[in-house]
């Protein structure tokens, strides 16, 4: 058993413990949780260029204190597809390229998400930090340099040969030729270019000011069939949260086109099931999880999509009887049926809870690592391939469509106990999300763990995730040896992975008790960890 973080007066868990302390200066600075996100979400996005950028998208969970009870709101800064992308100018192929201009087909809403988050707490928070102050750690190590984790160096090294030939990749990511040493100084002076004069003209410029005109000068150099107008088009969306009515209390996540509805599926069918009796690391445990896991991935791929065209709504997925029905057909003798999985992506999850209760839960991406590929001259920025997730099958749930916002595997969570405490919490790696966040609120709230033994303990894995491609049920070495003879006795086609294995993601929780004391746990897994005062 592990110690987690312990604290008071705020915490903030993040996959870099640099984003991590750049949010806890922002606490000890009289700042909220959501300028202390803002805070880190610059940071990580220099810090981990690989896993996440501004060129990427995001999703935020914000539950703010009042009066006997605490609203959650969702914002989705996730971006559409260009008006100029059509099924059409990818005949003669299967599937949309990850890679190069091709690839770079939706607008990047992660500004806009910063941008609408800071509003809400100018409006309902009183929030005056001025944003100079919350990208100043950013523009810092973007200027000057952060040191290159390993994480980066092996994926760089890694998509080196994939990677080179892409519009601006080389020049950003490989100084001298080479992917960076780690430990070495990695400087992005234009992202410190750009980064400064956002902090002077307002995030919004990156969308309708001097900075969308280069952005979109550039896109089209590098192919893309991004436009001006595409990037004026976008605004961030208050949205209302998915709640799951759990025995434990309320657990939120965001709506489509995020695959928040599968997580909470997730929950609602391992509540069902009554997983709290098993071992937490015993074959029915994770057998129970694993089929919950089908079933809401089957209901996902059927039917979750850019909500403006889907035909169903997704809480109904969430009723009562529904989840019953869906328990009700797993067998927990017997593995089911199963087919794909969506496959691999990067993320970056973090949360922060403030000395006032006031809880965010944010992930943000650039969908594979270092998205597209392409790196913008001008900017710098290395803009994200989510696009590549649509299909190009006309009579398909995600075809591309001009506007349309594709599928996303990302989705934050957040949850109100019925003992009091506010939990964030949430996981990076595609398919892999749903199920590390049903790792780490099952054993955190049903099983009692601390939040750090959570996110440390032996995690599985269905299908493909970021840095794997097939579709085994995957678990780490650290399980026990009749877990894994169990399982394929079973029926699950089992691969065993390494003991703290980044495949199964980075993870983090933080829990808020009603006496205000912060408890948090980071990915051991990730260069993560948790930053209290």
């Amino acid at each position: 058993m592990s110690n987690p973080v312990r604290g008071r007066r705020g915490m903030a868990v993040a996959p870099h413990a640099l984003a991590s302390q750049s949010a806890l200066a922002v606490l000890r600075e009289g700042g909220n949780a959501i300028e202390a996100m803002v805070a880190a979400a610059a940071t990580i996005a220099v810090v981990y260029p690989h896993m996440n950028g501004i060129g990427g998208d995001s999703f935020w969970l914000v539950g703010l204190p009042g009066a006997g009870n605490t609203e959650v709101l969702g914002i989705d800064a996730s971006g559409a597809a260009a008006q100029a992308a059509r099924i059409e100018n990818y005949a003669g192929r299967s599937a949309i390229p990850f890679r190069g201009g091709d690839a770079a087909i939706t607008v990047a809403g992660t500004l806009s998400g910063w941008d609408q988050a800071l509003q809400l707490s100018r409006d309902r928070l009183g929030g005056r930090l001025p944003l100079s102050r919350l990208l100043a750690d950013a523009i810092d190590y973007a200027r000057h340099g952060a040191p290159v984790t390993a994480s980066q160096h092996r994926n760089t090294a890694g998509k080196a040969a994939e990677l080179t030939p892409i519009h601006g990749f080389a020049e950003a990511f490989m100084p001298g030729g080479a992917a960076p040493a780690i430990g070495s100084l990695f400087l992005q002076p234009r992202m410190a270019a750009t980064l400064e004069h956002l902090a002077r003209a307002g995030l919004d410029d990156f969308y309708r000011g001097e900075l969308a005109h280069g952005l979109a000068r550039d896109l089209a150099d590098a192919g893309s069939p991004l436009a001006l107008a595409d990037l004026q088009a976008h605004r961030a969306q208050l949205r209302q949260p998915l709640a799951l009515a759990h025995s434990h209390g309320r657990v939120f996540n965001m709506p489509p086109p995020t695959q928040g509805l599968v997580s909470l599926m997730i929950l609602g069918l391992m509540d069902r099931l009554d997983t709290g009796r098993h071992d937490p690391l015993g074959a029915d445990y994770v057998h129970a999880a694993v089929e919950s896991v089908k079933q809401a991935f089957a209901v996902r791929d059927a039917h979750i999509t850019d909500p403006a065209h889907m035909t169903v709504d997704p809480e109904s997925f969430l009723e009562p009887a529904a989840l019953d029905a869906m328990a009700a057909r797993i067998d927990m003798h017997r593995a089911a049926e199963w087919g794909q999985g969506k496959g691999p992506a990067d993320t970056i999850w973090m949360g922060v809870i403030d000395g006032e209760g006031r809880a965010v839960s944010m992930i943000q991406s650039i969908y594979h690592e270092f998205g597209s590929g392409v790196v913008l001259r001008e900017s710098g920025v290395n803009w994200q391939n989510r696009g590549a997730s649509f299909s190009l099958k006309p009579d398909h749930i995600n075809t591309l469509v001009p506007g349309k916002k594709p599928f996303h595997t990302l989705n934050p969570a957040l949850a109100l106990l019925k003992d009091g405490r506010t939990m964030v919490y949430g996981n990076m790696g595609g398919d892999g999300q749903p199920q590390s966040q049903s790792a780490v609120f099952t054993r955190t709230v049903v099983h009692g763990m601390n939040p750090q033994d959570a996110v440390a303990a032996p995690r599985w894995l269905l299908g493909r995730t970021w840095g794997q491609v097939s579709d085994t049920l995957k678990l780490e070495s650290r399980f026990p040896a009749n877990t894994v003879s169990t399982l394929q006795a079973r029926g699950h086609e089992v691969e065993v992975l390494g003991d703290f294995d980044e495949t199964f993601g980075h993870a983090g929780c933080v829990l808020r008790s009603p006496d205000g004391t912060l408890e948090g746990g980071f990915d051991p897994r990730s260069d993560g960890a948790v930053a209290a005062f």
